[in-house]
């Protein structure tokens, strides 16, 4: 199971590891915790979707062109289609996203955070997945939305498996491994070399070279990773996934000709939040290592 904040998250982030189980016949549940509709429209033939929540709307659609392309069938809003409203986000003066001065209702950073882990209770002790991946403690790059996923999914997976918790939500279910998506640092990197040596000189240039306290906080040590999902045999769809979000998704964006610029850049990477420990030394190559499925 996969817990997202928006549309488009997953294809960014996790695709490659959706769709290589799929493929090998696992049961993959994506859940989508906003429609999204704070997003940011980077084509000027959707520019009318601007107005009210018609984004949300279209994204549903985004998102089910996507989850074709990656082979997944199962894919859920989180207490059904637009009862959490995506937060948006601001940057400090420092650069540092932090939540709107002016959050719309429903929005899922200021949603009952016990109302949340308890829709998603419900569907894990449903679907029963041995892996759920999430995002870290700080969301990633710390969009609000991405924060909230990670604190709603942490709870759920605590109180799905207790024996005595609502029983009208199933039988209870223990999660065997809690696992967040990570940003490798020496696969950042490569990609900055790569675009340094392309010429250019200017993108990205705040992170210097990526060495010691230049490392932006969302980036991860190599040895602070358990599994690499080799990407390379599912890059088409990973590539497929993002071009269905068209209204957020631009590969003639710096960020993504950085990342798409080298055979690796599909390769995603996982930590071990909690659960099952991995067996060996460096990084595994599968998230359902050493169990049984």
């Amino acid at each position: 199971m996969f817990v997202h904040a928006h549309p488009d998250d997953e294809a960014s982030q996790t695709a490659a590891a959706m769709a290589r189980y799929a493929a090998e016949g696992a049961q993959v549940t994506l859940v989508t915790c906003t429609l999204g509709e704070e997003g940011e429209i980077v084509v000027d033939d959707l520019a009318h979707l601007r107005e009210g929540d018609a984004l949300g709307r279209h994204r549903i659609g985004e998102l089910t062109e996507a989850m074709a392309v990656l082979g997944v069938t199962d894919f859920v809003r989180l207490g059904g289609d637009g009862t959490y409203r995506d937060s948006g986000m601001a940057y400090d003066e420092s650069g540092g996203v932090v939540p709107t001065a002016e959050l719309k209702d429903g929005s899922f950073w200021t949603t009952d955070l016990l109302e949340a882990a308890n829709h998603l209770v419900q569907l894990l002790r449903d679907r029963r997945p041995q892996v759920l991946v999430t995002y870290d403690q700080y969301g990633g790059y710390g969009h609000p939305d991405h924060i909230q996923a990670h604190r709603a999914a942490t709870y759920a997976v605590a109180l799905a498996g207790v024996a005595g918790y609502r029983r009208d939500l199933g039988e209870p279910w223990v999660v065997s491994r809690l696992m967040w998506s990570a940003m490798s640092a020496s696969a950042m990197r490569r990609a900055l070399r790569r675009l340094r040596e392309s010429g250019d000189t200017e993108t990205f240039k705040e992170w210097g070279d990526l060495e010691g306290d230049l490392l932006p906080p969302m980036l991860v040590a190599d040895e602070d990773i358990s599994v690499r999902v080799d990407g390379a045999p599912w890059a088409a769809h990973k590539l497929g996934a993002l071009r269905a979000h068209r209204s957020q998704v631009s590969m003639d964006d710096p960020w993504w000709k950085m990342f798409t610029s080298g055979e690796e850049w599909s390769d995603e990477f996982y930590r071990l939040a909690q659960g099952v420990p991995f067996e060996g030394e460096g990084m595994a190559e599968d998230l359902f290592a050493g169990l049984t499925r």
